[in-house]
């Protein structure tokens, strides 16, 4: 037997995702095994999209490279009016998951995206918290969308964007060395207080998330396991700020199986 073009799609998504985030590929393998071909596409997609600023050091490339993806999402939320739709390992089976409203979510994320290109720093801390919101806050939005099935009420997704948020801010903390190397300026206040302040409002989106569990139907908590090593890496941060700095955010090996294995045997994140 030999499989489908949308097997392949699925597989190679899902290889993309591990070698590019594996800690989101760890929960999507956590995940039902029918929330998981919607999921990989999607995070592969992001992979994608977080990926396109840093392959090069020409601004214009980058810009075109990013162009692609939204005119990309701009075919997939057109496909209820029969517009073409481009082949693409990983286009093609988001566009099976996507509906138009998702698609322009996810148009906003790689807006936002735009900023790795360039090393101006964020305007002010206003900025920086929408930069969050628009990658990690959205990204997890569409993930429990899509793991729902229908559209989210306004309390859902409101949870699975804390989450992200949450999720999105702690990833943020734990490049930060990498970012500083590159030229970037990845904070707006990068005082001590002012990092474990950050860490703290992180915790306090996840903490919101975590209390508005009831308005999520099971399946969206489960796409919310993507952020599982929020809490942790985030109290790490807050309690001793100089381990962003020094790139020290990283949970033992052993430490993180249990977790995510704890996180989905109770649903909690």
């Amino acid at each position: 037997m030999t499989d489908t073009p949308e097997h392949d799609d699925i597989g190679a998504c899902a290889a993309q995702v591990a070698r590019a985030d594996p800690d989101r590929f760890a929960a999507v393998m956590a995940a039902p095994v029918a929330l998981r071909p919607a999921l990989f596409a999607l995070y592969a997609f992001n992979a994608e999209v977080a990926r396109a600023p840093w392959v090069t050091q020409e601004a214009v490339i980058a810009e075109m490279r990013l162009q692609w993806w939204r005119d990309a999402l701009e075919e997939i939320g057109a496909q209820g009016q029969g517009g073409p739709l481009r082949r693409h390992e990983v286009v093609t089976p988001l566009a099976r998951a996507l509906a138009a409203p998702e698609a322009a979510l996810l148009d906003d994320l790689v807006l936002a995206r735009r900023w790795d290109i360039y090393r101006d720093p964020f305007e002010d801390e206003a900025a920086f918290h929408a930069h969050i919101e628009q990658t990690g806050g959205i990204l997890m939005q569409v993930a429990a969308t899509l793991a729902h099935g229908a559209p989210l009420t306004e309390g859902a997704a409101q949870a699975a964007r804390d989450a992200g948020y949450a999720a999105g801010l702690a990833a943020w903390l734990r490049a930060i060395p990498a970012m500083e190397k590159a030229g970037r300026l990845p904070l707006v206040d990068g005082r001590p207080e002012a990092i474990a302040a950050l860490a703290q409002g992180g915790l306090a989106r996840l903490k919101a998330s975590r209390a508005a569990r009831k308005h999520l139907s099971k399946p969206a908590r489960a796409a919310l396991l993507a952020a599982w090593p929020a809490q942790p890496i985030l109290s790490l941060a807050a309690k001793t700020p100089a381990r962003v700095a020094a790139g020290d955010l990283a949970l033992p090996e052993f430490a993180q199986k249990t977790r995510l294995i704890r996180c989905a045997l109770t649903g909690r994140w």
